[in-house]
C-alpha cells in the first residue's frame, strides 16, 4: 500500500468528524442516533466535565450539550505554535486546545479531545479518547477563509512544497514522502462528510484530509541514515507552508455553509 494510500486508512484529527456529525445534526440533517457511532467509529469515546455530570460519560450521552446550538456556532479550530485562530484569549480552554492542536468551539464551551492509552492485564494496549468540555472566555469568531479560496491556497502550497522538495532530491533520501505527495495532486481519498456540505467542501476536505495524515506521517517518521541535520531541516522548511495551508483547507471545509 502507497504512504498515500495507507495515511487515508489512519485516524484522522478527530475534532473534524465531531464538528461536521454535530453540525449536520443541529441542521437537522441527520438523525441524533447516529452521532456518537459516527464520531468515534471503533473508538471508546468519553466526556469529561459536561454539564450536569459528575463524571466521565459516554458520547452519546453528552452531546444533547449542543442541541440549543445553531450549526454555525459549532466551529473547528486547529491551532497550531503562533497561530491561535479561532481561540479565545489566554485561559484553559486555549492552552489544552494549543496542546491538543485541535478542539471544537461554541460560543458558550470548547471540547477538546485527549488521548489515553491503556495496557490491559495480558498485555494489550488500546485507546480511549477523552473530550473535556471547558467554558470560553469571551469567545468571538475570527475571520476564516472560505472553502474556495483554501483550495487555491492547498493547490498553491503542495505545489510549491512538491518543487522544493524536488530540489532538495528528497526522494533519494525520503522516497515515500516524495511519492506520497506526488500522488496527492490528484488524490482518490475516501474521506466524507455528512448530508449538507455542497462538493466543493467535500473536494477540500477528501483531499486535506489524506495530506494532513500524510504530514503527519512525514513529522514523526524519522529520516532515513542518508539525511544530515541539515537536509532534514530543509525538508522541514518546504513543508511548513503547506502544513499551515492544509489546517487551514480542513478548517474552511468543516465550517462551510451547510445547504
Amino acid at each position: 500500500m502507497s504512504p498515500a494510500a495507507n495515511a487515508a486508512t489512519l485516524t484522522a484529527r478527530r475534532s473534524t468528524r465531531f464538528v461536521v456529525w454535530v453540525r449536520a445534526w443541529r441542521a437537522g440533517l441527520v438523525p441524533f442516533d447516529e452521532l456518537a457511532d459516527e464520531i468515534a467509529g471503533d473508538e471508546e469515546h468519553l466526556v469529561a466535565d459536561a454539564p450536569g455530570t459528575w463524571r466521565d460519560v459516554p458520547l452519546a450521552q453528552a452531546l444533547p450539550i449542543f442541541a440549543k446550538l445553531h450549526p454555525d456556532e459549532i466551529r473547528l479550530v486547529l491551532p497550531a505554535p503562533g497561530d491561535p485562530r479561532g481561540l479565545s484569549g489566554p485561559g484553559p480552554l486555549t492552552g489544552a486546545a494549543m496542546l491538543a492542536g485541535e478542539a471544537v468551539m461554541t460560543p458558550e464551551f470548547g471540547v477538546v479531545p485527549e488521548v489515553r492509552t491503556h495496557t490491559s492485564g495480558s498485555g494489550m494496549t488500546f485507546e480511549t479518547v477523552l473530550w473535556r468540555v471547558i467554558p470560553t472566555q469571551d469567545y468571538r469568531p475570527g475571520f476564516q477563509m472560505g472553502a474556495a479560496e483554501a483550495e487555491q491556497e492547498l493547490s498553491l502550497a503542495l505545489s510549491e512544497a512538491t518543487s522544493r522538495l524536488t530540489r532538495l532530491d528528497v526522494a533519494q533520501w525520503r522516497p515515500e514522502l516524495a511519492g506520497a505527495l506526488q500522488a496527492l495532486r490528484r488524490p482518490e481519498s475516501t474521506a466524507t462528510l455528512p448530508p449538507g456540505f455542497d462538493p466543493r467542501a467535500r473536494r477540500v476536505f477528501a483531499r486535506a484530509s489524506v495530506l494532513d495524515q500524510v504530514l503527519t506521517l512525514a513529522e514523526h517518521s524519522a529520516p532515513g541514515g542518508a539525511v544530515n541535520t541539515y537536509e532534514a531541516q530543509q525538508r522541514d522548511d518546504a513543508l511548513r507552508p503547506l502544513v499551515a495551508a492544509c489546517r487551514q483547507a480542513l478548517v474552511a471545509a468543516c465550517n462551510s455553509p451547510l445547504a
